[in-house]
């Protein structure tokens, strides 16, 4: 990676925390106090300030696609495949800079095309993701679906969001592991497949243990 590249890298990040902390009307000089520059370093690399805040909702929605897509790449049970795309879609805690981005963007995106636009491709490609899992278990004969592949995949993505946004608005009694098995439980029903235990801790986390032992 180039120096240009590496500075561009890291100011995406620093307007991510930004956004994150400061909403979507966030200003230049918070930016660049995050990234340890000056308002015209910033420009340097992004004369027009909305190219940035552009490019930071860009990479923050990738973790909630391409990292899924990378996640399941290399699994052949459709079962597992959905459980760990399920278990990577709902905000570990309500101090995810991600999906505070993502809830920021969703108020903006009524007044700002590029962000709807963003949201709507976000939204097309996650249940893209899921139908094409859902097919292929129904075409291998581990599913058996109770409705259209593309009705299940909307609905997993729209409870994945709702519950997203209950955990970050800290609802005290929906965190993590609530949220993976109440939608697990309607993956359950729509796919007439048990699926995996359910508790079992998001594989992006750090391996966690409970009184009784090691998680299952």
């Amino acid at each position: 990676m180039s120096r240009s590249s590496g500075r561009k890298a890291d100011l995406i990040v620093a307007a991510q925390r930004a956004i994150a902390r400061h909403g979507t009307s966030v200003r230049l000089n918070q930016i660049a106090t995050i990234a340890g520059v000056s308002s015209g370093a910033v420009l340097y690399h992004y004369p027009e300030v909305e190219d940035l805040l552009v490019e930071a909702n860009r990479a923050g929605m990738e973790r909630f696609y391409n990292e899924r897509m990378e996640a399941i790449a290399g699994l052949t049970d459709p079962a597992e495949r959905l459980y760990v795309t399920i278990s990577l879609g709902v905000p570990s805690d309500p101090d995810d800079d991600d999906v505070r981005l993502l809830c920021s963007l969703g108020g903006e995106a009524s007044r700002n095309t590029v962000y709807a636009l963003l949201l709507t491709s976000l939204y097309d490609r996650q249940v893209g993701m899921y139908s094409t899992i859902l097919e292929v278990g129904e075409a291998t004969g581990a599913f058996t679906l109770q409705q259209s592949a593309q009705t299940i995949s909307r609905n997993l993505v729209a409870l994945e969001d709702a519950y997203g946004y209950r955990i970050m608005a800290k609802h005290p009694t929906l965190d993590y592991a609530t949220a993976v098995d109440l939608i697990l439980d309607y993956a359950r029903m729509a796919t007439g497949h048990p699926l995996p235990a359910t508790h079992r801790m998001n594989p992006s986390l750090p391996e966690q243990h409970d009184e009784e032992g090691p998680t299952p």
